[in-house]
């Protein structure tokens, strides 16, 4: 079986990242495979990642012994602020080899390893390092994470520019409806994303999920990705 990995990241924080890890495990589970989430670092936590928790419950497990072994979320830090921050406040610092450690020995024990960013792409690692240097030097494929609110437009493209002039494959580009915006502006948004991905990133999907709260949401619109 062929083994597969995907980074998840958003257009800025509160994109939808984690819904969209967690709903793409769920969907992957739910056809039998062998599948694993990870969260780069987390911050405003203590202990544990409430991210990675969501995941499994959306996934409709329990915890993995990856999780209790730190292999899942790297780096937990107790201030809800950039991870560069966090790390400092906390008195450490992050070392992406230890992400990089840790992600290639999930990737050894499952097929499918879904790795959820944190912020945006140029939130910083640290005091030299923006996540987008890092993505960079990694070979995963990535699925960008949009919204419908108010300057998603811009947001959006400006990731995808950021992507495309750092030579990095955008596999997907998720369109999160939320929040609850007018119907004309949610189709003017698919329409003009929609264009840009057809002249610059003609192989990339576009999927659009629905409200990841409601138990009837369609999670097989992950299906091409497997």
């Amino acid at each position: 079986m062929s083994k597969k990995t995907y980074f998840i990241t958003g257009i800025d924080t509160d994109a939808g990242k984690t819904w969209v890890t967690g709903a793409f495990a769920k969907y992957l589970h739910s056809i039998g495979k062998k599948v694993i989430t990870q969260k780069i670092a987390q911050t405003g936590c203590v202990n544990s990642s409430e991210d990675i928790e969501r995941h499994r419950m959306m996934m409709g497990v329990n915890s993995f012994p990856e999780d209790e072994q730190g292999l899942t979320c790297p780096y937990i830090f107790s201030v809800p602020c950039s991870p560069h921050l966090a790390a400092e406040i906390d008195g450490g610092h992050i070392e992406v080899k230890k992400i990089e450690d840790a992600r290639k020995e999930l990737e050894r024990r499952y097929d499918y390893v879904l790795s959820e960013g944190v912020g945006g792409l140029c939130v910083p690692m640290d005091r030299q390092t923006l996540l987008i240097d890092w993505l960079a030097t990694q070979d995963m494929d990535t699925i960008l994470v949009t919204t419908a609110k108010l300057g998603s437009i811009n947001h959006t493209l400006m990731s995808l520019e950021l992507l495309r002039t750092r030579g990095i494959n955008v596999t997907a580009l998720v369109y999160n409806f939320y929040p609850i915006t007018r119907e004309e502006i949610e189709k003017d948004n698919i329409r003009v994303f929609k264009d840009y991905l057809a002249k610059y990133y003609p192989k990339c999907l576009f999927i659009t999920l629905g409200d990841m709260k409601k138990a009837d949401t369609d999670i097989t619109v992950f299906a091409p990705l497997v």
